[in-house]
């Protein structure tokens, strides 16, 4: 993205031209003549033409951005773009982890799962608590395999240990009907790397 830079001033120098962000204009790409301005306080300046917003936004080191090209005249904002684009980015990735958090992915076992399926399995999980959502691992039995459930509580106990670093348990394991069940959690501070790589298997396999 192409900038031009007017010379530096005391207070730093001036991007004249930056392309906006989510639709908002920036300095010379703002179209009207005249803007509301506010500082980079929140200190209304008042009404003044965008030449002279622009003359104060380079004594400042700052840009003018126009948050609301609607109103009139348009209320722009002296601001440090570069920090505000920080901000911004910063906002979409919680706003983004929060959607992921507040959907769950669902992982099934069996107590009868191989050991190269549960690897494959162990990893998904770590993977998708690795992009920040919640997991529900499920351990189903079926038929003869409920007059054995030490077995597949057995496996459990041994999954939520070896993702231990990645996992908060959030309930669980506990048993419905069938289904020994535990909600994990992204651990804070884990790291989001995925586990070493493995054959994919389908989500949610049995």
């Amino acid at each position: 993205m192409g900038c031009q830079q007017l010379d530096a001033s005391p207070g730093g120098v001036f991007i004249a031209e930056r392309g906006g962000v989510g639709g908002l204009r920036v300095n010379e790409r703002i179209r009207a003549r005249e803007v509301r301005l506010i500082d980079d306080a929140g200190a209304q300046l008042g009404v003044m033409s965008l030449f002279d917003a622009m003359k104060k936004a380079r004594d400042a080191g700052l840009d003018v951005v126009e948050i609301s090209p609607n109103a009139v005249p348009p209320v722009c904002k002296l601001v440090d773009y570069g920090k505000f684009l920080y901000e911004q980015s910063k906002k979409a990735h919680e706003a983004k982890r929060h959607q992921k958090s507040s959907h769950i992915k669902e992982v099934k076992f069996r107590p009868s799962t191989a050991e190269h399926d549960y690897q494959v399995r162990k990893n998904q999980i770590v993977r998708f608590l690795g992009e920040g959502y919640k997991v529900k691992a499920m351990i189903f039995h079926r038929g003869r395999e409920m007059a054995h459930q030490d077995v597949g509580r057995s496996k459990m106990e041994r999954l939520l240990k070896e993702i231990g670093d990645h996992a908060q348990v959030e309930f669980g394991p506990r048993m419905e009907a069938n289904i020994l069940l535990a909600l994990l959690a992204p651990k804070k501070g884990a790291a989001a790397t995925p586990p070493s790589r493995a054959p994919q298997a389908a989500e949610g396999a049995a």
